[in-house]
Order: C-alpha cells, then sequence, then structure tokens
C-alpha cells in the first residue's frame, strides 16, 4: 500500500503518516495540490493532507483542491496536538534569526515576540526545511520553530519547547481514499462532511439548509464558506456534522429534504475520526 502525504519527512504530515501507517510506503509531496492529484493519477492508494488548525483556521488549500478539482472521498480523520519547539545549536549569542513554515511562525507569534523581540523571523517551506537549514549553520545564531522529531532527525538542541500560544493547538488530518481503513490508534468519533452549493433563488437559503440539521438535532460542528469562482458573492459551504447510529437515518433523511430545496449536494465523506499521540 502506497501513502502520499504532505511532506517532507519530519513534517506534522509525516508523523501522522507514520503513526497511521507505519509499514506500508510513504511518500512525500511538496504541496497539497501534488499531495491530491498524485491521489488523483492512481499514484498512491490513500493521501494523506492537512485540513484545519485549531489556531489558523481551515487550510483552504486543501478544502478548494477537493471541492472544485477532486472526486476523491475521505475515509479517515486523524487530530493531533501541536507542540511546537525552539530548536538549535547551544551559543551564548542572542538570537538573531528564527526559521520556520508561515503555520508555525503564526502558532508560535506571541512567544517569539515575548522572547526573542530582536529577532527577525523567517518563512521556509516546512519546519523540516527549517531545522535542516539551522542544522547546515551551526555557526550562526539562528534557530527554529519545529516539532521533537525535527530536533532528533536533525541533532538539534531543544531551546525551548511547547512554545505555541495556545495550549490547545491541534491539526486535523484528511485521508482520501476510496475503502476506509481500521487504524490501530484511539477513536474520538465519527463525522460526515458534506459540500453544499445553494440556489440562487431561494430566499434565507443558508437558514433553511442549516435547519434540516437543527429540527432533527443533528449537531453540526462546522460550517464554512468558500467563494464559487464564478462571481463576487457566490460561494459553497463546508459542513460538518456528528455521525452515529442515532443519525445515520437522519443525515440520509437531511440530505433528501436538502435536494428538494434546490441545493446541491456533495458528500465529502463518511468516517472516523482518531487521536495521534501528542509529539
Amino acid at each position: 500500500m502506497k501513502v502520499a502525504y504532505l511532506g517532507p519527512r519530519g513534517s506534522f504530515c509525516s508523523v501522522v503518516a507514520e503513526y497511521a501507517f507505519p509499514t506500508d510506503k510513504r511518500c512525500a509531496y511538496d504541496s497539497i495540490i501534488e499531495v491530491i492529484e498524485a491521489y488523483e493519477q492512481a499514484c498512491c492508494d490513500f493521501a494523506l493532507i492537512p485540513i484545519e488548525n485549531s489556531t489558523e483556521g481551515s487550510v483552504t488549500m486543501s478544502i478548494d483542491k477537493l471541492f472544485h478539482d477532486s472526486k476523491a472521498d475521505v475515509v479517515g480523520e486523524f487530530t493531533l496536538p501541536i507542540s511546537q519547539n525552539l530548536l538549535g545549536h547551544a551559543s551564548e549569542q542572542p538570537l538573531e534569526l528564527i526559521y520556520s513554515h508561515p503555520q508555525a511562525l503564526a502558532q508560535t507569534r506571541n512567544y517569539l515576540r515575548a522572547h526573542y523581540p530582536y529577532a527577525q523571523v523567517q518563512v521556509m517551506p516546512s519546519t523540516s526545511a527549517a531545522a535542516e537549514f539551522v542544522q547546515q549553520h551551526p555557526e550562526r545564531p539562528i534557530a527554529a520553530v519545529a516539532n521533537y522529531q525535527a530536533a532528533e532527525m536533525f541533532d538539534l538542541e531543544i531551546l525551548a519547547e511547547n512554545i505555541q500560544d495556545s495550549a490547545q493547538n491541534t491539526t486535523r488530518f484528511w485521508l482520501l481514499g476510496k475503502d476506509k481503513q481500521r487504524f490501530d490508534l484511539p477513536v474520538q468519533g465519527q463525522k460526515v462532511s458534506l459540500a453544499l452549493t445553494l440556489p440562487h433563488n431561494l430566499p434565507g437559503a443558508l437558514h433553511k439548509a442549516i435547519s434540516v440539521f437543527a429540527w432533527r438535532d443533528i449537531d453540526m460542528t462546522k460550517i464554512e464558506s468558500r467563494p464559487l469562482k464564478t462571481q463576487l458573492g457566490q460561494y459553497f459551504f463546508v459542513i460538518d456534522v456528528v455521525n452515529n447510529k442515532e443519525n445515520r437515518s437522519k443525515i440520509s433523511f437531511a440530505i433528501e429534504e436538502l435536494v428538494t430545496l434546490g441545493v446541491q449536494v456533495r458528500v465529502l465523506g463518511d468516517y472516523l475520526v482518531y487521536a495521534v499521540d501528542e509529539v
């Protein structure tokens, strides 16, 4: 079995891939678009992509690519508590530059401002790339924001640990594929994700669409709008709802009601949510 994921090795997506597919072939790609296209072109059996971070919000590139250019199904979700750390070489010199991926820098913004106000931040393609760059320049007063795996991989010291601004910093990852797999990880729940395109001639269309879930007591955990890329002011909506034995038939009836309202419905996935240990 072959799994494509957003790399490089040592990234948080890489960590999830290693937990979920420890004995399978894992192939890193440089961008989310490349990961999804690898799946669409049958270069892999599964594709793993980040979908949302609790601090920085949705990964819009993942959502847009799935909706506009892919027919892939979501067959699993993984949640990973994110621990960001400052990695570097022991030195008495004050840090001048701190490197990392934009998401990691955003998640540690307040800490870096408070503790390293005179250090400039530099964007890198990934946290792993940042750690590797710091490893290659031991003579310079620089550091990287990355995870524990990157520290081990590139033999860097942890200058400060758990520097994320939010203690509850967590990222969701979606697994794309054809067949559902069971993983040796704790199950947190089950969800159904839908993409809705509302009719333009239906007054109160969004309210009516949401109501089909509300009056059936179906818990909605997320709703988000994204541009349809047609014209200004037109959107599609991504909705996550809780799925269980009680809700399964209710969700089917809710989808039928949406269709009668003229709403275009795409079921992105019906999947289990797994928890990955903190790293």
